[in-house]
């Protein structure tokens, strides 16, 4: 997951800075030794802040600075030179296999002529940090990540709003359904959505090109929205209650799956253009959400998609999982989707 993909290394560039803005600093400092002999378990920690900007249309526009990334340790006095050396010498390739277990002698599993990094305890590999590590960091950052979801839980409940996280792939069509669903439920009841993407506001330009008020959140580097991105948002929308507040993901089936940002529901959506197998080779997103919209079913006459099979493997991941199939561009199937909101939303109420 994130923890380890690198989603917030590095600055990420603000647009413009002609803008009043506000700052939230959340600061984790940890001791470091300045003397120069190693500890055997000791690393560098990672300070991130988070600085949030406000542009002329309200959108949210985050820094991440990252100090102190864990590195391999080195013990003092010594230099390193990797490679490796066989006692014999040969001019002809080498046809036997062999594994390479990092410093804490994980070594991924192997099946056949297939590698697979994800039994460790982590269920994930970075080069240079143990498992123990991974594990440590992630706990920590979910951790804090749920504390603030669960402040947006109350405050979304405080304030009747049926909140609904979309995730997806990029290409999946989420934003043209958006688009068309936020259109049909204008001037019915209170809408708003959160756009999340790395870069640009097109997005929440064509939400807002409905009249229904938007806030783009650009993550930089960072592949997901995180339950603090939520919140600052939620509260310059300023939704009446009673209202449904769509939060649009950036486009990402792995990472967001691990992110709860205080929402009601995850609703999965994925094309009929991405493969019948998609919730078998994502299993953690579809296991998180409760509905899976199967999009742009308008183009199956001119595809080999499997239909049937495609909701078998969500059910095989998630027996639970709810599958409506639509078309943002025909229509079809977008009343039932609607009467989904409503239903959901009266349940939040009752």
């Amino acid at each position: 997951m994130c923890t380890v993909c690198g989603c917030a290394e590095g600055n990420v560039k603000v647009e413009g800075h002609d803008h009043d803005h506000d700052h939230d600093h959340h600061h984790d400092h940890a001791h470091h030794h300045d003397h120069p002999h190693a500890h055997p378990e000791a690393q560098p920690a990672t300070v991130v802040h988070h600085h949030y900007h406000f542009k002329h249309k309200g959108d949210v526009h985050i820094h991440y600075h990252v100090s102190g990334a864990p590195a391999p340790r080195h013990e003092q006095g010594h230099q390193h030179s990797h490679a490796h050396h066989h006692g014999h010498e040969h001019g002809h390739a080498h046809d036997h296999e062999h594994a390479h277990a990092d410093a804490e002698g994980f070594a991924p599993e192997q099946q056949g002529e297939d590698l697979h990094y994800g039994q460790g305890p982590a269920h994930a590999h970075a080069p240079g940090m143990s498992q123990h590590k991974m594990v440590q960091i992630e706990q920590d950052i979910l951790g804090k990540n749920n504390h603030i979801a669960e402040h947006n839980r109350a405050h979304f409940q405080a304030d009747r709003q049926l909140v609904l996280n979309l995730v997806s792939s990029p290409g999946s069509g989420k934003t043209t359904l958006l688009t068309e669903t936020v259109r049909r439920l204008f001037g019915q009841k209170p809408v708003a959505v959160i756009e999340g993407d790395q870069q640009t506001a097109n997005d929440a330009d064509r939400i807002r090109a409905t009249g229904v008020p938007a806030i783009q959140v650009n993550t930089g580097k960072g592949c997901h929205l995180d339950a603090a991105m939520v919140d600052t948002a939620y509260h310059r929308l300023g939704l009446d209650p009673g209202g449904v507040l769509f939060i649009e993901n950036v486009g990402n089936l792995v990472c967001p799956a691990g992110f709860d940002l205080g929402e009601a529901h995850k609703v999965a959506i994925l094309s009929v253009t991405e493969g019948e197998d998609k919730p078998l080779k994502y299993p953690d997103m579809f296991a998180a959400a409760d509905l899976v919209l199967i999009n742009k079913t308008d183009l199956l006459p001119h595809l080999n998609f499997d239909l049937p099979r495609c909701i078998e493997s969500a059910r095989q991941v998630n027996p639970n999982i709810e599958v409506i199939c639509l078309s943002a561009t025909t229509g079809e199937g977008m009343d039932r989707w609607l009467e989904w909101i409503e239903q959901k939303g009266g349940a939040l109420c009752a």
